[in-house]
């Protein structure tokens, strides 16, 4: 007898896709590897990766906006980490998805 796989809900698939399209990027990559062993500000992030302060922001941004990386300000400065636990969440449901489609 044959077993139907459930599929997971659009909205949980979609939100699974914004996840790994914020993540299709090498440079974004770099900046999570980078800001994995401390935090940093924008320019710091710049002078280490040798790219542009903009360019460091723009590809910030969908970290920020998916909680992937943390942000705290002390007067003026931003300093941006890698929010692991927000990450592991992520890959917790991504691995949920992938067996509850094998039930």
């Amino acid at each position: 007898m044959l077993k139907t796989q459930r599929q997971p809900p659009d909205a949980e698939l979609r939100e699974m896709a914004r996840y790994f399209y914020a993540l299709k990027d090498i440079l974004r990559l770099r900046i999570l590897v980078t800001l994995g062993d401390r935090e940093m500000t924008v320019t710091e992030l710049a002078q280490e990766l040798r790219i542009s302060q903009p360019l460091v922001s723009f590809h910030l941004r969908p970290l920020r906006v998916l909680g992937l990386v943390q942000v705290r300000r002390v007067g003026r400065e931003v300093f941006y980490s890698v929010n692991v636990a927000e990450i592991q969440r992520r890959q917790d449901e991504f691995m949920n998805l992938l067996t509850r489609a094998k039930i």
